[in-house]
């Protein structure tokens, strides 16, 4: 190239400034943040909608499954439209939905216009989770930095979900239940703004258009198959009303493989189930999901209904648990680089593994040091040990211009294996306990989900192992 050519490109003034890799960091991880709270800070506030807003039982089921339900059927659309469209701009617009509808919320006067607004939210965080880990991958390059930032990224997602209980029963306690809606609008403004400043654009998608006809399948597959699991809990698993849309959202999601397959610029190219990394994390996460995401759940009903914590006192018994996240998901990235993500996530399934193991031996009269904090802390230490590595892998076999959609992959994976695993979880548990609600009924019901998640995650340990890459240790970590 003769210097005449290469002149426009050293002296071109408008060019802007590439932000520090750790503002993109924090700015994703915030994003993803409000995301994962979200799933969990409302439920702590349940008791007082049914007051403040007059919901009975259903409706108030109807709060928790109209955001999860949105979430998890926009999730893969929302991941391929920051491809197409652009990272940065598929942040903004989800955020900017998820802190409006979180501001039409806490304001709501009628329940319906509480219900609209969670699934609006839902909308916004499906369109937001896929941008946060594609800007953190796109950010930083393949190696040890990024499996430091996808570390952070696990944690932050982690501490989300832990910090949900512990946020929720302080604003209740204090302010009123609208605050656990209405302390996103002055968060998601910030980090608007912020990431406008800030994040710069990035896309890959070569000009293509979105797959409408694979986009509608997917969505409303998966939002189908949300639906039927949702409706475990209140109608059973043999009922019509979870059997007709289970079905019918296996069915769609069947005929959007089918249509992807014939498609000439589809969705989801069928390829990249075809890649190892990416089908066994997608699968190993899932699992995971399944049993990990009802911790926090089953171990907040024993803390109140067996030991007789307040909502308040729960959250923070699990501020232990919350901090083993974090500690766990900083440790990976050290660990990987000298064992490789293989090891690492199964070393992390393996601590979790113990930690539910001990856990389904409580007791109706078990004290916190051994009924709780350490249990929960192995139980937390393991999901951030395996975390990282499971995304890590996840997303670094696909091309850049798969990254936004894998991202989708990865969420949808541990978000849906959180819905069924909860699902299975709670109807195990409603059937040991069989309508008696003492301590100790309750107690041999909450220590049936932990032992059934023992045996889950000793499944996903021998996966993961069979399975997972063998990559080297140098590469990722």
């Amino acid at each position: 190239m003769t210097p005449m050519l290469e002149t426009p490109d050293t002296t071109r003034a408008p060019a802007r400034t590439a932000p520090p890799v750790w503002l993109v960091v924090a700015l994703a991880c915030a994003g993803q943040f409000l995301v994962v709270l979200d799933i969990s800070v409302v439920n702590v506030a349940l008791p007082s909608l049914r007051g403040g807003l007059a919901l009975d039982e259903r409706g108030l089921q109807w709060v928790v499954n109209a955001y999860s339900i949105a979430f998890a059927g926009f999730m893969l659309l929302g991941g391929r439209a920051g491809d197409l469209y652009g990272r940065k701009r598929m942040f903004l617009v989800g955020l900017g939905l998820f802190t409006l509808a979180s501001l039409a919320g806490g304001l709501a006067q009628e329940g319906w216009q509480l219900l609209v607004a969670r699934a609006v939210q839902g909308l916004g965080a499906a369109v937001l989770a896929p941008s946060t880990l594609t800007l953190v991958t796109s950010a930083v390059p393949e190696g040890a930095a990024r499996a430091r930032a996808i570390a952070t990224w696990t944690a932050v997602g982690a501490g989300g979900g832990a910090a949900g209980g512990f946020v929720g029963g302080v604003l209740v306690d204090a302010l009123s239940w609208r605050w656990v809606l209405l302390i996103n609008v002055p968060v998601g403004a910030v980090v608007l703004a912020g990431a406008a400043r800030w994040l710069t654009e990035s896309r890959a998608g070569d000009g293509r258009r979105l797959d409408l006809p694979g986009a509608v399948l997917v969505t409303a597959g998966l939002a189908t198959l949300a639906y039927g699991i949702s409706q475990t809990e209140a109608a059973g698993w043999t009922a019509a009303a979870t059997v007709v849309p289970l079905c019918a959202g296996l069915a769609l999601v069947a005929l959007f493989l089918l249509v992807e397959a014939r498609a000439k610029a589809p969705l989801m190219p069928l390829g990249l189930l075809r890649l190892r990394s990416v089908a066994s994390a997608n699968v190993a996460m899932f699992l995971s999901g399944s049993a990990m995401f009802c911790m926090w759940f089953f171990m907040t009903l024993y803390a109140q209904n067996v030991l007789g914590y307040t909502p308040l006192e729960a959250g923070l018994a699990l501020v232990p648990s919350s901090l083993a996240v974090i500690v766990g998901s900083k440790a990976a990235p050290r660990l990987m680089r000298a064992t490789g993500p293989r090891a690492v996530a199964v070393l992390g399934t393996l601590v979790a593994l113990a930690g539910f193991a001990w856990q389904s031996t409580m007791t109706a009269d078990g004290d916190y040091l051994t009924a709780i904090m350490i249990p929960g802390v192995l139980m937390m230490l393991g999901a951030g040990l395996a975390g990282t590595p499971l995304a890590s892998l996840a997303t670094s076999g696909a091309a850049p211009e798969e990254a936004g959609l894998v991202s989708g992959l990865v969420n949808t994976s541990r978000t849906m294996g959180g819905s069924l695993g909860l699902a299975v979880m709670a109807t195990l548990a409603a059937a040991r306990t069989n309508g008696a609600d003492t301590p100790e009924a309750l107690t041999e019901g909450y220590a049936l989900v932990f032992t059934t998640g023992t045996a889950v995650l000793a499944f996903g340990t021998v996966l993961m192992w069979a399975w997972l890459p063998r990559t080297r240790a140098g590469r990722t970590g």
